[in-house]
């Protein structure tokens, strides 16, 4: 099965195509990862067609998309999960979403990454590369837990341990999506993992726009 894979959590936007077998097996075929801060609204697109033009194929092609569901930033996730929707939508194709933790780093680890306000995400993981905790919000100074600690290096110093940087990949994104390929049936609705409320709020009161 040809698997288009997205990601759009971290300031990092992934597009990757992979060939995914039922035992769980993922040939990466082509794979674009691209800084983008904000921007993954104008840069998703890019970057999908150029990682189908590395891998000489065509969206005609994808038999399934896989979308990494957060937790992430409000707009940048958004656009994500949006385009897997509209891409697997529009050409009638079975579309799964995994916790994008779960595709950083393997085997035992605890995964953080920047959630913005001086906090990270994180979630970890057992030997088996099995999540048992989180996913989770938390300022790195009161977190508590010792690692290894995988992802954001930046948050080294306040975790008080070393964190080895890691990406999400189109091999991590398929590896958690493994089971939910496997019986597409299980596959469910598409909901982001915000974890806290955006910073829009709704106005405390209402401008008469008339005298």
């Amino acid at each position: 099965m040809l698997v288009l894979a997205l990601d759009t959590a971290t300031p990092t936007l992934v597009a990757g195509l992979a060939r995914w077998t039922p035992d769980g097996g993922a040939e990466v075929l082509a794979e674009r990862a691209v800084p983008s801060g904000t921007k993954h609204a104008e840069l998703l697109t890019p970057a999908i067609q150029g990682a189908l033009a590395d891998a000489g194929l065509a969206l005609d092609d994808v038999e399934a998309v896989v979308t990494g569901l957060g937790p992430g930033p409000f707009t940048g996730l958004r656009v994500g999960v949006v385009t897997a929707a509209a891409i697997a939508d529009a050409r009638g194709l079975p579309v799964v979403g995994v916790c994008s933790l779960d595709a950083i780093g393997s085997g035992a680890r605890t995964v953080v990454t920047d959630a913005r306000r001086k906090e990270v995400y994180w979630a970890a993981y057992d030997d088996a590369g099995r999540r048992v905790e989180g996913p989770g919000v938390v300022r790195p100074e009161e977190f508590g837990r010792g690692g290894p600690f995988v992802g954001d290096p930046a948050f080294a110093e306040r975790l008080g341990g070393p964190v080895t940087p890691a990406e999400v990949t189109t091999a991590g994104l398929l590896r958690a999506a493994t089971a939910q390929l496997s019986d597409p049936g299980s596959a469910a609705p598409l909901v982001p993992l915000y974890l806290r409320r955006p910073d829009a709020v709704p106005p405390t009161s209402i401008k008469a726009v008339t005298r």
